[in-house]
C-alpha cells in the first residue's frame, strides 16, 4: 500500500497545476472575446504581411480604365496620362531641387535664397498633388515612387555635392526650362484632343507658377554690383 500512495502522489499535485492553467487559459480567451457582462471587449488586431500573397494588383501601371464617366475617350486618356506622369517626374525632381538647395546654400545671399528655394519647393509641391490627382481622374496611375521618379525624369540629376549659390540657380533654370517647353507641347496636344482639363491644368497652373519662379531665380544672377553705382 505504500508503494501505491507514493506513485499516485505526484498525480494529485498535477492535477491542481492542470487547473490553475485552464483557468488561465479561460481568463485569456475572456479577455480576447468579450465577457457577458460587457467590461472587456474583442481584441482588435491587424492582419499583417498580406503583401507577401496578395492578388493581381487592381490596375498596372501604364494602363487606363473608364471608371469615371467624364466625357473622355480612353485614346484621349492615354495619352493625357503619359503626357502628365512625364510632368509629374519632372515636378517632383524639381521640387526635390529646391531642398537640396534650401539645404545646402551659402553666400552672401544665403537668407534670401534660403527662404526663396523653400518657397518654390512649397509651390512645386502643391503642383504635385494637382498633376497625380488629374492622373486618376483621367483613370491613370501616377508616377509615385522615388526610383521610379528617377528612371522617368527628363531632368539631369544633380551631385550630391553643395555648389555655389550661382551653379545652384543655373541646374534650376534648366530644370525649369525643361519643363515650360512640355508644358507648351503638352498643352496644345490636349487642347487638340479635347481634353480641357488636362490643358487648363497644365496653362493655369504648372505654366504659370514655373514661369513665375524662373523669374524670381533668374535674377539673382543678374551681374549688378553691390554697392557702388556705375
Amino acid at each position: 500500500m505504500a508503494k501505491t500512495t507514493a506513485k499516485t502522489a505526484p498525480a494529485a499535485t498535477a492535477a491542481p497545476k492542470a487547473s490553475a492553467a485552464k483557468k488561465a487559459a479561460a481568463k485569456d480567451n475572456s479577455a480576447a472575446n468579450g465577457s457577458a457582462n460587457g467590461q472587456a471587449g474583442p481584441s482588435v488586431q491587424p492582419i499583417l504581411n498580406q503583401q507577401f500573397n496578395a492578388p493581381a494588383p487592381l490596375q498596372k501601371y501604364g494602363t487606363v480604365s473608364q471608371r469615371l464617366p467624364i466625357g473622355l475617350d480612353s485614346s484621349t486618356r492615354q495619352e493625357s496620362v503619359e503626357m502628365l506622369n512625364q510632368m509629374l517626374a519632372d515636378t517632383c525632381t524639381i521640387r526635390d531641387m529646391y531642398k537640396k538647395h534650401h539645404w545646402q546654400v551659402v553666400g552672401p545671399t544665403f537668407y534670401q535664397l534660403h527662404l526663396l528655394y523653400d518657397k518654390h519647393y512649397e509651390e512645386q509641391d502643391a503642383l504635385i498633388d494637382m498633376i497625380a490627382e488629374r492622373i486618376q481622374i483621367l483613370g491613370g496611375v501616377a508616377v509615385a515612387m522615388a526610383a521610379d521618379i528617377a528612371e522617368v525624369t527628363s531632368i539631369p540629376r544633380p551631385p550630391r555635392d553643395r555648389e555655389e549659390a550661382p551653379v545652384q540657380v543655373s541646374r534650376l533654370l534648366e530644370a525649369h526650362q525643361i519643363i515650360l517647353k512640355n508644358c507648351h507641347d503638352f498643352a496644345k496636344r490636349a487642347d487638340d484632343s479635347g481634353d480641357d482639363g488636362t490643358n487648363d491644368l497644365i496653362v493655369s497652373n504648372v505654366m504659370r507658377t514655373n514661369e513665375m519662379q524662373v523669374w524670381f531665380v533668374s535674377e539673382h544672377v543678374v551681374d549688378t554690383p553691390l554697392a557702388r553705382a556705375e
